[in-house]
């Protein structure tokens, strides 16, 4: 009985030092991590909006009407994480990024950033989360692919296999069709959000 209620003793104390050090080890990582995701942020809104000064939260913006407002419109595997403004030197608006999580990725939610203009042109986008087969999907990172959506302007667009035949027609990733149709539906996503902010409509 002693022996029993020893090795209890000693297995609480086991789990009481290794709690504490990881408690210890989180708050000494905390901040350097928090600083890391910020300037991976702030490099994906500059990747996305050179011409910017500086960035700005959206006054007023609220995550989960955001993503309601896509949904409701039909992007039921979209998210808007997130809308800053791009400002210019003298703090004038130039336009937005604009932060979308897909969940209708092969290899599940990608997330990325895309600057969209005050006149709706999108300057391209930036990923920075992604975990797409490697070779295929993962392609959606790279220019071939991501170039496509330089200087598009907001409108629906639609993923073909051959080469497009109009504006509104992106070609796939050869195997990755899951791929960009998932990159393709959340740009028309936020695109859809961008026309709720010129237009006036609901957040």
């Amino acid at each position: 009985m002693k022996k029993l209620v020893k090795d209890a003793l000693i297995l609480t104390l086991i789990t009481l030092i290794a709690g504490t050090a990881l408690g210890f080890v989180y708050e000494i990582t905390k901040a350097p991590i928090a600083a890391a995701e910020e300037e991976a942020t702030q490099e994906a809104y500059k990747a996305v909006f050179s011409d910017a000064a500086s960035f700005a939260d959206h006054e007023g913006f609220d995550a989960d009407a955001a993503s309601k407002l896509v949904q409701d419109a039909g992007y039921t595997d979209d998210d808007i994480d997130n809308c800053v403004d791009a400002l210019d030197a003298s703090g004038n608006l130039l336009g937005y990024v604009i932060t979308v999580t897909t969940h209708a990725g092969y290899g599940g939610d990608i997330t990325f950033s895309m600057g969209v203009t005050v006149d709706g042109t999108m300057n391209g986008y930036s990923i920075t989360t992604i975990g797409e087969t490697a070779g295929l999907g993962m392609k959606a990172k790279e220019s071939g692919f991501a170039d496509q959506f330089k200087n598009i302007v907001s409108n629906v667009y639609t993923v073909v296999k051959t080469a497009p035949s109009s504006d509104t027609e992106i070609q796939a990733i050869s195997g990755a069709t899951i791929t960009s149709k998932a990159m393709t539906g959340a740009v028309n996503a936020g695109f859809e959000y961008y026309n709720s902010l010129v237009g006036g409509g609901a957040e």
